[in-house]
């Protein structure tokens, strides 16, 4: 048995009222270096160039998953009596660490150093940290089965289903806490009536039909604010010049090392090396830093495209349907003098927001009805049968420097 704390530790919420802790572990790991860098890494990555209130963090977030785990815990029919003690306390750690290795600039980052944040949070949890040196205080295998469930691996479906699923407590909180920050109203769903019909039946979360029109609400919640908070066009444009930023970081640094004597914060990232340690040091606020030094440095493109990341002076975007739509662009920004290497970009994006996995996965939704059946979502609601069969939405843009700017290094 975990040891409790003195009393119930309670913080505020804007989402949740409250975040509820009793369990020592669970509030030594709150205070971690590793778990507090989370507070210097936004949620969102470039929405809050669009929606400016949108400044919330990975922090408040990761708090927000740990409380839906552990109300779902211990007030889900099944689940409360199901789980033992131990394994309602790995689930809840798994919940509050599940973003742990996340890079500054939420998924953008992803794409430059072609590690996903899952790996680093691993790392985190498995090696030489202070979140590592908790767990290992409080049972020698407590790290080992809190990764396992982060990684979707732990023997127990039941916890991997909790964390990452598509009914899991990382949608639930996300959706609500973006759409609130973003002060837009399309990620609101009824999270109180999902917990309520949620039921366990042969080892799976499934929801009890009466709950369908809530779940349904969950997943157009899920739609909507993808087209038009995650996959707002200014908020792509902000992301890609940060990733062309790198692009040139990489390139330059192959020949010109000695530029990046005070950029040691990037350097792991451009090599393709980073350690748990040089994760740690690159929060936002580092990454913002060696953007302001590369706007005085002898490269000229990056000076201008830190410039614009830092000044908003973001790129300019059209949809476009055919190749000679780009190559339109493209001649345009050659002409005025641009590379169009790193001041023309196609970007593509596309999403569903609920594709039925195969029979058995442990990320479909699963109703279940009065006759104690259990059905695909998509079996039983007509709002999400038509999605799964309907046409994938899909959204084409060129993102561009104006043509009629000057090119700063004419």
């Amino acid at each position: 048995m975990l040891q409790k704390t003195s009393e119930m530790k309670v913080m505020r919420d804007v989402i949740h009222g409250y975040i509820h802790v009793d369990l020592q572990v669970i509030w030594d790991l709150i205070s971690a270096k590793e778990f507090q860098r989370l507070r210097r890494v936004h949620q969102l990555g470039g929405v809050f160039q669009v929606y400016h209130n949108a400044e919330h963090t990975r922090f408040s977030h990761s708090l927000g998953v740990y409380e839906i785990v552990r109300r779902m815990v211990y007030e889900i029919e099944g689940l409360d009596q199901q789980l033992s003690e131990r394994e309602k306390a790995c689930v809840m750690m798994a919940g509050l660490l599940h973003d742990i290795g996340h890079l500054p600039f939420s998924h953008a980052f992803e794409t430059i150093c072609d590690i996903p944040h899952e790996e680093f949070s691993k790392q985190i949890i498995l090696g030489d940290s202070e979140v590592h040196c908790i767990l290992c205080k409080y049972d020698a295998t407590l790290a080992q089965e809190v990764a396992d469930i982060i990684s979707y691996q732990h023997p127990n479906e039941l916890l991997n289903q909790i964390v990452s699923g598509q009914l899991d407590a990382d949608r639930m909180d996300y959706l609500l806490r973006d759409a609130y920050f973003s002060g837009t109203s399309y990620g609101n769903f009824d999270l109180e009536r999902i917990l309520r019909t949620i039921r366990v039946k042969d080892n799976q979360l499934v929801v009890k039909e009466s709950g369908i029109h809530s779940v349904e609400d969950y997943i157009m919640a899920r739609y909507h604010m993808y087209w038009q908070v995650y996959y707002h066009p200014v908020a792509r444009s902000y992301e890609i010049i940060l990733r062309k930023i790198f692009k040139r970081m990489k390139e330059v640094y192959a020949t010109k090392k000695e530029m990046f004597h005070n950029l040691e914060m990037f350097v792991p990232f451009l090599t393709g090396t980073p350690t748990i340690s040089d994760h740690f040091i690159l929060d936002e606020p580092a990454a913002y830093y060696g953007f302001t030094l590369l706007c005085n440095k002898e490269d000229e493109i990056l000076q201008d495209l830190c410039r614009r990341l830092l000044n908003r002076n973001l790129f300019e975007y059209k949809s476009v349907h055919s190749q000679e739509d780009v190559d339109e662009i493209r001649n345009a920004v050659a002409k005025a003098g641009f590379d169009v290497r790193y001041y023309v970009k196609e970007d593509k994006t596309m999403q569903s927001p609920y594709l039925p996995y195969k029979a058995g996965d442990g990320h479909n939704v699963y109703v279940l009805s009065d006759t104690m059946d259990v059905s695909e979502l998509s079996k039983k609601s007509v709002i999400v049968n038509s999605v799964v069969h309907g046409d994938i939405k899909e959204d084409k843009k060129v993102f561009y420097v104006k043509g009629e700017e000057e090119s700063c290094w004419k």
